[in-house]
């Protein structure tokens, strides 16, 4: 049987529409890779809160803070001067294997999992990299962006 891994950005969305997306897709955990979970920008989505709210909202989804699937602030203050995204790509890459992902992770963690993210969409998102490179590590990912 497969892994089903999701992904989910807040910025542009609703507190409804963030919630309901992750309970109808039956999400069991929302796994936050942000760097900084508890900005001031991240509104409903701070890292205090979450436990809190996804309880109450997303079926008893369960929270856990993964940071070492998070950029580091050198590799972050690279592309927001740059905007180079296949520069961002590859330190980024780099580091995962630094860190030794997904080794270092088990695939049980990750089954009907949510990646968490502020980026509205996937396509220049770091979570889509992390939820990508399970996938070419781990047997039988499908990948799923809400």
């Amino acid at each position: 049987m497969g892994i089903r891994v999701l992904t989910i950005g807040f910025t542009g969305r609703s507190a409804q529409s963030f919630f309901d997306a992750l309970a109808s897709n039956n999400v069991r955990v929302l796994v936050d890779i942000r760097l900084r979970p508890d900005g001031q920008l991240a509104g409903f989505a701070r890292r205090k809160d979450l436990p809190y709210l996804l309880e109450r909202l997303a079926n008893g989804c369960a929270y856990r803070y993964e940071p070492r699937l998070a950029p580091t602030d050198s590799i972050l203050e690279a592309y927001r001067s740059s905007r180079d995204w296949d520069a961002y790509v590859a330190e980024f890459e780099a580091l995962m294997d630094e860190r030794g992902i997904p080794a270092a992770l088990s695939p049980e963690q990750f089954a009907d999992a949510c990646l968490l993210c502020s980026e509205a969409t996937p396509e220049a998102c770091h979570r889509r990299l992390v939820a990508e490179r399970l996938a070419r590590e781990w047997p039988d990912v499908e990948i799923r962006h809400l």
